[in-house]
Order: C-alpha cells, then structure tokens, then sequence
C-alpha cells in the first residue's frame, strides 16, 4: 500500500514524535518505498516558518535532505491539481492554518 502523508505526519515521523502512533509509524516505515510527501507539505512548513509558527531545529535545507535520506518521494503541484480545487468546497478561511 502507498501512503501520501500530510504535513503533520511528515515532521511526527521524521522528529521520532509520540503524537504519531506506534502503528501509524510502522506501517509507514514498513512501506518506505511507497510513502510520499506532498511539494505543498514543503511549502506549507516554508510559510509556518515564516510567520514564526514552527521551529524545526534544523534547517529548511536539511529537511529536505532528511526525507531523501529516509526514501521520501515527493509528489509534484502541477497545474491540473490546483485546477481542482475550482468545484471543492471550502471547509476553513486559509488553507495553510
């Protein structure tokens, strides 16, 4: 099975976190090969970076490092996904909260 994490599960993963659950984390590391993140997962941290909402304690340039040396694929944002988003319903004001 291949897993597309979100942002949270992402850092949880990749900082050994206890908000990430024991199965949630094995089923992930037993999958590395099929486990993805998100171009926007990236752009989302780069914004709460900015607004001085999140500290990762290693640089940006390092993050990226870390999910390439822990066999993350990163998927791309291509002009079809945004175009996508024209009939979704919105259920919040901003989208990177």
């Amino acid at each position: 099975m291949a897993y597309l994490l979100d942002t949270h599960t992402f850092l949880w993963l990749l900082n050994g976190s206890d908000d990430l659950s024991a199965k949630a984390r094995k089923a992930v590391e037993d999958n590395r090969q099929l486990s993805y993140v998100s171009i926007v997962s990236f752009w989302e941290i780069a914004i709460k970076i900015s607004l001085g909402k999140l500290e990762l304690g290693i640089s940006y340039e390092e993050l990226q490092l870390q999910a390439i040396k822990n066999g993350f694929e990163f998927l791309p944002l291509t002009f079809e996904h945004s175009a996508g988003l024209i009939g979704l319903e919105f259920h919040h004001r901003a989208p990177f909260r």
